[in-house]
């Protein structure tokens, strides 16, 4: 088996590569960080032929990996969300070009290990500055496929990984690897590697950085950063696929130090209040009782979207039956949750329903679908109403809190259900 030589400058050969091949691969790297990563890894695997693979994982791959950084970023620039991911693919692709073999037998592991402590050296560094260094993922990342776990990132996009923002305990600072567990000398025999120590050697006393060997981390406090990356991982997932039980048993209690501060956009929650709504409920709890910020905001209103589904009338009933306190943003006085989602969540959502309803029976007139989704939306949002109202969430003799769903419910009044809330609604205001 080769042995990966370290190059700390893009070669002349690549910078300039006249081979189609390079140039294929060039644009697979700057087109594929939204695909997944084994998508993306697939392709490379598919257009580079077995024999050609390691020489060019040393000409095109390694300079990216370990490409010039900008010295701090507070916020990704383009620049940075560019080149980020493709560090982050190129990471995984000289994973899974030795995968399912285990790490130790990778030729290219000592790099990723030099990668990982030199990014790792300036991150806490710069974190010891009050600054925080634009590589905290990759290190995450490498931190990972030199524990094995490389596989647990083949679900997800380079850019997404590159986004994620990470808690307090997956920083870059907390993460430390055994050097005798990846066993980096174990291919120091050949003579066309360099020493992987006196490799690190150098870097450390260039950067005057502690090596990652000096750090001490007890058993258990390794045991708990490794349960918190799995939680991550978990927490990524329920956006794809429905979590097993076990699974949610383990991501549950997790969940507080995730979302402090919150690694997950607005945009991540429909799809996890689709897939796992027993993992949505009490995620969207944590993020309501963070600080009040604009991303609270915007929480808020993504719930207002959702589709009246039987997933979302669960959160939302879960949420206004939820006393934890959380700090009011307009008047800074303590309230609860349901408070929050009753108040600034429960109108606009009921509003969304009927209007999606009603576009959805439009769909079914034109002969544009032929499921049943109109149908099942107006009985699941009737039965939804009917629940608010013996929980007395909402009042049937309120005009502001009944008249809209009264008028929805007495259109649709031939299904049983809505009937059935309609003479609820009628019975309450006279």
């Amino acid at each position: 088996m080769h042995a990966a030589t370290y190059h700390t400058q893009p070669p002349p050969a690549v910078q300039g590569h006249a081979d189609p091949l390079y140039t294929s691969v060039g644009h697979l790297l700057s087109r594929a960080c939204s695909n997944t990563c084994s998508t993306a890894a697939q392709a490379f695997a598919q257009l580079v032929q077995p024999t050609a693979r390691f020489q060019l994982a040393l000409d095109a791959l390694l300079p990216i990996l370990d490409s010039p950084r900008s010295e701090v970023s507070v916020s990704f620039s383009p620049c940075l969300i560019y080149k980020l991911p493709q560090r982050i693919l190129v990471a995984y692709i000289l994973y899974s070009l030795y995968a399912p073999h285990p790490i130790a037998i990778n030729p290219f592991k000592s790099v990723l290990f030099d990668t990982f402590t030199k990014e790792r050296n300036v991150a806490v560094q710069l974190a010891g500055e009050g600054k925080t260094s634009d590589s905290e993922q990759l290190v995450w990342v490498l931190w990972k496929v030199l524990r094995g776990e490389g596989d647990h990132l083949g679900p997800y996009p380079p850019n997404t990984l590159a986004r994620e923002s990470l808690p307090p305990k997956l920083r870059a600072g907390n993460l430390v690897l055994d050097e005798e567990k990846v066993s980096l000398d174990s291919f120091s025999g050949d003579a066309s590697y360099p020493s992987t120590s006196a490799h690190r050697k150098d870097h450390s006393k260039g950067e005057g950085l502690k090596s990652s060997k000096d750090v001490t981390v007890s058993p258990e406090e390794d045991e708990k950063t490794q349960l918190l990356s799995q939680g991550l991982t978990l927490l990524l997932a329920a956006r794809e696929r429905v979590l097993t039980l076990s699974e949610q048993r383990l991501l549950s209690p997790l969940i507080p130090q995730l979302t402090s501060p919150s690694m997950l956009a607005s945009l991540d929650l429909p799809p996890i209040v689709a897939h796992n709504p027993t993992i949505a409920t009490p995620l969207l709890v944590s993020l309501l009782t963070l600080p009040p910020s604009d991303a609270s905001g915007a929480y808020l209103d993504v719930l207002a979207q959702l589709p009246p589904t039987l997933p979302t009338f669960d959160v939302l009933g879960r949420l206004l039956r939820d006393t934890t306190p959380v700090t009011d943003s307009i008047t800074g006085g303590k309230v609860t949750v349901a408070d929050v989602v009753r108040m600034e969540v429960l109108g606009p959502f009921i509003h969304q329903c009927i209007l999606w309803i009603d576009h959805a029976e439009r769909e079914e007139r034109e002969g544009l679908i032929s499921d049943d989704r109109f149908a099942k939306a107006v009985q699941n949002l009737c039965r939804f109403y009917n629940a608010l109202l013996k929980l007395s969430v909402v009042d049937a003799a309120s005009d502001a809190d009944s008249a809209e769903i009264a008028h929805f419910a007495l259109r649709n009044s031939r299904f049983e259900e809505a009937n059935a809330l309609y003479r609820v609604l009628a019975s309450g205001k006279f």
